[in-house]
C-alpha cells in the first residue's frame, strides 16, 4: 500500500500531466489558426506524451492498490501573441513540471518510499529532454524574429516529429 502522502502528491501529478497535454491542445489549435502547422503537429505529439506521462503516474497508484482521484482541471490559455510566446511558455511550463517532479523525488526520498523512485528518477532524466526541445525552438525563433521565410522553415522541420509509443517509462 502506498503512503498517504504520496498517494496524494501523485494524484496531483497526474492532475499537472493531463493539464498538461489540455495546454498543448490549446497550443496546437493556435498554431493551426495561424496555418503554422507543423507546430501545430508538434504540440499534438506533445499532449499525447503528456497522457502517457499522467498514465504513468496512474498506473503507478493503482499497483500500489492506492486511491486514485481526479482532481480538476483549469482552462488552458488559448491567444498568445506570437508563436515565440507560445514557446516561450511551453518552456515556461516544462520548467514548472521539472520543480513538480523534484519535489515528488524529494518526498519520495524523505517518505523513505524508494518503490516510487525508479518512477521519478525516469522522470527527472525525461524532463531534461522536456525543457531542451521547448528552450531551443523558443531561442531558434528569437533568432528568426521577423523572417517569414525563417517562421516556415522551422515550422516545416517541426512537422517531422511523430508519436512514438514508448518501450521504457511508457504506460504499464
Amino acid at each position: 500500500m502506498i503512503n498517504e502522502k504520496i498517494n496524494n502528491a501523485f494524484n496531483e501529478q497526474i492532475k499537472n500531466e493531463i493539464f498538461s497535454a489540455y495546454l498543448y491542445l490549446s497550443m496546437s489549435a493556435y498554431f493551426s489558426s495561424k496555418d503554422l502547422d507543423g507546430m501545430a503537429s508538434w504540440m499534438k505529439v506533445q499532449a499525447q506524451e503528456e497522457m502517457i506521462h499522467a498514465m504513468n503516474f496512474f498506473n503507478h497508484l493503482k499497483d500500489r492498490d492506492g486511491k486514485i482521484q481526479l482532481l480538476a482541471i483549469d482552462k488552458p490559455k488559448s491567444e498568445w501573441s506570437s508563436p515565440l510566446e507560445v514557446w516561450k511558455e511551453a518552456y515556461k511550463h516544462e520548467q514548472f513540471i521539472t520543480s513538480k517532479i523534484n519535489t515528488l523525488t524529494k518526498l519520495a526520498t524523505d517518505e523513505s518510499d524508494y518503490t516510487a523512485l525508479p518512477l521519478l528518477h525516469w522522470f527527472v532524466n525525461e524532463q531534461i529532454e522536456e525543457e531542451s526541445s521547448t528552450s531551443k525552438v523558443a531561442n531558434t525563433l528569437e533568432l528568426i524574429g521577423n523572417s517569414g521565410d525563417g517562421l516556415i522553415m522551422l515550422d516545416r522541420e517541426l512537422a517531422a516529429r511523430t508519436f512514438v509509443y514508448p518501450t521504457t517509462g511508457g504506460v504499464q
